[in-house]
């Protein structure tokens, strides 16, 4: 026991304490992601109105941003197959969330924007900023430890962390996978 860092070991039930965290983690953004998707329902279901507001979204920016979500995930899945060399598919992971960042920043936003789609012009469009918002911020925060994580990796050093950001990467894809139904396809 002595020389290693208490970090790493095993809890009582035989489960590494790193997937557990990660795994907590998870079950609190549920939480939080659960309380504002019902809250959307709700309101959209009181509210027919919104449907005439969520035409305006773009279904194709939403569509390729899927994809690009979607196959970033596909690079962390691959890296956790072969941890060793791990470091570039992290960073290809990466480089799909940040691109989806980038559209969503750089061209969906401000192009709802200007068509007067703010926070404040209508209560979807406050769902759906704040809805994809919250989103895009843990695609930023995930992109942020992936690169440390690949770091390690590269090194070939503290490889079980590939396993719990792919567990947290593909969690942020879940949520894109009802977020995108809600805000861009539901009319």
């Amino acid at each position: 026991m002595q020389g290693k860092p208490i970090a790493t070991l095993r809890s009582a039930s035989g489960t590494p304490t790193g997937r557990l965290a990660v795994w907590w983690l998870i079950a609190s953004e549920v939480v939080i992601f659960g309380g504002l998707l019902a809250s959307y329902i709700m309101h959209r279901i009181g509210h027919p109105d919104w449907a005439y507001q969520a035409a305006f979204t773009d279904v194709r920016i939403g569509g390729f941003n899927t994809m690009v979500l979607l196959t970033s995930s596909l690079f962390a899945v691959t890296a956790h197959h072969y941890a060793e060399k791990a470091a570039n598919w992290l960073l290809a992971t990466v480089a799909g969330g940040v691109l989806f960042a980038a559209i969503k920043f750089g061209i969906e936003w401000p192009t709802d924007i200007r068509e007067g789609n703010t926070l404040t012009s209508h209560p979807f469009w406050s769902f759906y900023y704040t809805a994809a918002g919250l989103h895009a911020c843990h695609v930023i925060a995930g992109c942020a430890i992936m690169v440390w994580v690949q770091n390690d990796a590269r090194h070939n050093r503290e490889l079980q962390r590939v396993e719990l950001i792919g567990i947290y990467w593909h969690f942020v894809d879940l949520v894109w996978i009802f977020l995108f139904p809600l805000l861009y396809i539901a009319k």
